[in-house]
Parts: C-alpha cells; structure tokens; sequence
C-alpha cells in the first residue's frame, strides 16, 4: 500500500514536518520548483513531502535544513513531547487541516506586533469571517 494512503491519512508526524518545510519555504520567497531544484528533486516530489503523502528520509531532512538554515530541530517544533504512555490514544490529534499560504504566514509573522488589545480585535474578526462562510479567493 502506498504510503499515506490508508483510512488514516498520513501519520501526524509527517504531515507536521512537512507543513513545517511548507511554512518555511514560503516565508523565505522559495517555491516548490525551487526547493526540488536544490534538492536534486521535482516539484510533485516536494509537494507529497509538505502534504506529509511521502516521508522525508532523514538524510533529505538535514539537506533541507541546510538549504534553509536552519537547526533540523526546526521542522519538528511545536509538537507535543511524549510523555510515558506513548501509546496511549489520550493526546489529542495534530491540527493540520488547513493550508500554509502566504497570507496566514504574514498574519502569523506580524500579529506579536500588536498590542493585546488589538490582537484580541483581530482574532474576534477573523472568527466572525470564518463563521460567515464568504470565500474571496483574489
């Protein structure tokens, strides 16, 4: 069976990374063809990583943090650490189901830039947005 393509989708880890290799490209200006370019791979290649369809292998993993600069500890923060009973199906799932695009990485880059105040204004129209339903895709 190909990988990913369970009743489960993509194990939770990898579609973490991946979105962390997403998010990272796209913040430094880079597009998919770009990072396939450097990698040695193509375009789909880099695609199946970031939706986490493929797992990256651990040597392309550390190409990809040298490519970007940075700590290979990068692509794997912000998940939950593990605690004794691993196994165990009481943590809660990754939230991965939206998308990385440009525009929730700048809102996600210059939100600290706001008081408290306003970011609390912020989060308040972004959930009356979202409820709405309305879909401006230009």
């Amino acid at each position: 069976m190909a990988r990913g393509g369970g009743e489960d989708g993509p194990h939770p880890v990898d579609r973490h990374v991946g979105r962390r290799v997403c998010e990272k490209r796209i913040s430094l200006g880079y597009n998919q063809s770009d990072l396939g370019r450097a990698l040695g791979l193509t375009f789909q290649q880099i695609q199946k990583y970031e939706k986490g369809a493929n797992r990256i292998s651990a040597s392309k993993l550390w190409d990809i943090a040298r490519f970007f600069k940075v700590d290979i500890g990068y692509f794997f923060e912000g998940l939950n650490q593990a605690g004794a009973g691993v196994g165990e199906g009481g943590a809660p799932a990754f939230d991965h189901d939206f998308p990385a695009t440009r525009y929730t990485i700048e809102v996600s880059r210059l939100a600290p830039r706001l008081s408290t105040r306003h970011q609390k204004l912020v989060l308040e129209l972004v959930r009356e947005l979202g409820e709405s339903g309305t879909d401006d895709a230009g």
